[in-house]
């Protein structure tokens, strides 16, 4: 069955392929990062690999897209990557700001 599916696609074509579901198991990734702390502190908690892995996979998806030249699948992923690594900036500024009030109140 495997060849079938397969043995019209060349090596290059083959690798894509793996680039492409390498990017999409990062991204889903994500949800299973998220659920695992999520339940450790019985609480909904968005933590900083869930944005990581945000990014990883959609750049994986959003090159794998280009690559493929599908607009669709392209609108989908790249305007992700901004919002991720905003959100990451906005966790760093959070944590700056906390570390600045945990100074204040020690110090």
């Amino acid at each position: 069955m495997w060849e079938k599916l397969t043995g019209h696609l060349t090596v290059e074509e083959l690798l894509w392929i793996s680039f492409g579901l390498i990017g999409q198991i990062m991204f889903t990734g994500r949800f299973i990062v998220q659920w695992i702390a999520s339940e450790r502190a019985r609480r909904s908690v968005v933590t900083r690999s869930f944005w990581l892995f945000s990014i990883l996979g959609s750049s994986m998806l959003s090159i794998y897209a280009i690559y493929r030249r599908n607009p669709v699948f392209i609108l989908g992923q790249v305007p992700g990557i901004f919002i991720y690594f905003r959100n990451l900036m906005i966790m760093r500024n959070e944590e700056k700001e906390n570390e600045k009030v945990s100074e204040k109140a020690t110090g």
